[in-house]
C-alpha cells in the first residue's frame, strides 16, 4: 500500500459488488421513504419530504427526479413563492392517473379481479363466480382473462404487475397456494400460471397479510408500530406486523388460527374437535344459522346484514353474537401479541355499529386501537392489489421507465 492511500475501515464494506449492493439497498430504502412521504402527505414540497424523511435536500431532489422519470410522481401546481429568497416551492404528488396494480383475490364462492391506482383506490372491479367448480387451472385462467378485459377498458392505464391474495396456506416466496382446504387446492403454482397468462410480474400472499399491508399503506391504522389483522370470512386467519414488516414465518405459515379453540363454541370441526375458530365463526356457519331461522335463503352473508338493516331481530342477534365471539378471538391474540392496533375484517363489524360495539366489549379495556377494516366495500379487491402495491412502495426503483406519452398493455 502506498503511503498516500487511505487505509480501509474494518467496518466499511469492501469495494466491489458488496459495496455496490449496499449502495443499491440504501437507494431503494431512500426512494421508498420519499414515495411513502408523497403518498401520505402529497401534494408536498420537497423541503417537507426532506424534513419528514431525514434525507438531505439534495438527496430528496435526486429521488424525486428519478420517481418523476419513472412516472410515479409529478409536479402538481404553479410554484408558490416562499417568503424569503430562493427558488419557489413546487409541490409533488403521486401520478395516480397513469399506473394501476392488478389484483386477484380468490375466495370460496368467487374470484375478484380489480385494478387499483397508486393510492389503493379501486379503479375497476369484477367478480367471477365459481359456478363451474374450483379447479385451479380454470379459476386462474378466468382471473387472467378478467384482468385483460379490465385493462382493455381502462383507457391506457399502465399495469405495474399482478398481486394475488387467497386464504389458506400461501407461500409468498414460491408464489404457491400450498393448501386451501375449502377450495380443495394443494400446491397450486399461482405465480407461474398467472404470470404466463398475463406476461406481467406476479406476487402472491395470504389475504390477511395482504390486508395488513393495505392498512399500513392506505388505511386508518397507518403509522401504527405494530398491528394485528383478523380476517373472518369463510376462512378465518390472522396476520401480525411490527415496524412496517409483516411476519410470515417459515414457508409463510404464520397466522394459521383456524383450529384455535374458542370458549363457548359449539360447532363441530372437520378436525374432530368442537369450537375451532373457523368452524365457529365462518360465513358458512353464519349463513347456515340464518337459513335455519328463515332469515335468508342464500349463502351470502351480506344478505344477513341487509335483513338486520331491515329490522329482522334474529339477523341482528346472529350478527351481534358473532361479533362478540370475534372479539373473544381477538382478545386471545391480543394477550399473546399485544399490538398497538387491531383491525378486524368481518361483515357485521364493518357495517354495523352494534356489532363493532359488541366486538370492542368482548376485547375488553385495552390500550390497543380496535377498528374495522378501512375498506368495507372493496376489501377483497384491495387485498389482491395491495400485494403488488406493497412491492412497489418497498422498491419503487424497480419500475421500468415509461417513455413520454406512451400507454402500456400486458404482453
Amino acid at each position: 500500500m502506498s503511503r498516500s492511500a487511505a487505509p480501509l475501515s474494518p467496518l466499511a464494506p469492501p469495494p466491489g459488488p458488496t459495496r455496490r449492493a449496499a449502495d443499491g439497498a440504501r437507494r431503494r430504502t431512500s426512494a421508498s421513504a420519499v414515495l411513502r412521504s408523497v403518498l401520505e402527505h402529497g401534494p408536498v414540497a420537497r423541503s417537507t419530504i426532506a424534513r419528514l424523511t431525514g434525507l438531505s435536500p439534495a438527496s430528496v431532489t435526486d429521488h424525486c427526479a428519478r420517481l418523476d422519470a419513472l412516472g410515479l410522481i409529478r409536479e402538481t401546481a404553479a410554484p408558490r413563492r416562499s417568503k424569503g429568497a430562493g427558488r419557489p416551492h413546487v409541490p409533488v404528488d403521486l401520478d395516480a392517473d397513469r399506473f394501476v396494480a392488478c389484483g386477484v383475490h380468490v375466495a370460496v364462492p368467487y374470484t375478484s379481479v380489480a385494478l387499483l391506482d397508486l393510492r389503493g383506490r379501486v379503479v375497476a372491479e369484477r367478480r367471477l363466480p365459481h359456478a363451474a367448480g374450483t379447479d385451479p387451472e380454470r379459476i386462474l385462467a378466468s382471473a387472467a382473462e378478467g384482468l385483460g378485459s379490465l385493462l382493455t377498458e381502462a383507457e391506457g392505464r399502465i399495469p405495474l404487475g399482478v398481486g394475488v391474495a387467497a386464504g389458506g396456506w400461501v407461500d409468498r416466496d414460491s408464489g404457491t397456494v400450498v393448501e386451501h382446504a375449502l377450495l380443495g387446492w394443494r400446491d397450486v403454482a399461482v405465480r407461474d400460471v398467472i404470470g404466463e397468462r398475463t406476461g406481467l410480474p406476479v406476487q402472491v400472499d395470504g389475504h390477511a397479510r395482504a390486508l395488513v399491508n393495505a392498512e399500513r399503506l392506505f388505511g386508518r391504522a397507518r403509522g401504527s408500530r405494530s398491528m394485528l389483522h383478523l380476517f373472518v370470512g369463510n376462512v378465518v386467519d390472522a396476520a401480525f406486523a411490527t415496524h412496517d414488516e409483516v411476519h410470515h414465518g417459515p414457508r409463510s405459515q404464520a397466522g394459521a388460527i383456524a383450529h384455535l379453540p374458542l370458549a363457548g363454541g359449539t360447532e363441530p370441526c372437520e378436525c374432530g374437535r368442537t369450537g375451532c375458530l373457523q368452524a365457529e365463526l365462518s360465513e358458512r356457519t353464519l349463513c347456515r344459522r340464518a337459513r335455519e331461522h328463515h332469515v335468508i335463503r342464500t349463502a351470502n352473508p351480506v344478505h344477513v346484514v341487509r335483513a338486520a338493516a331491515g329490522g329482522d331481530p334474529v339477523a341482528v342477534r346472529l350478527l351481534v353474537e358473532r361479533a362478540a365471539m370475534v372479539g373473544a378471538a381477538a382478545r386471545l391474540l391480543l394477550d399473546v401479541l399485544n399490538p398497538e392496533a387491531v383491525v378486524v375484517t368481518e361483515v357485521g363489524v364493518m357495517h354495523r355499529q352494534d356489532c363493532l360495539a359488541a366486538l370492542r366489549e368482548a376485547v375488553g379495556r385495552r390500550d390497543a386501537l380496535v377498528v374495522p377494516s378501512s375498506f368495507p366495500d372493496s376489501v377483497l379487491a384491495v387485498a389482491g392489489g395491495s400485494v403488488a402495491l406493497d412491492v412497489l412502495y418497498r422498491d419503487p426503483l424497480s419500475v421500468l421507465p415509461v417513455p413520454a406519452g406512451k400507454s402500456g398493455e400486458p404482453n
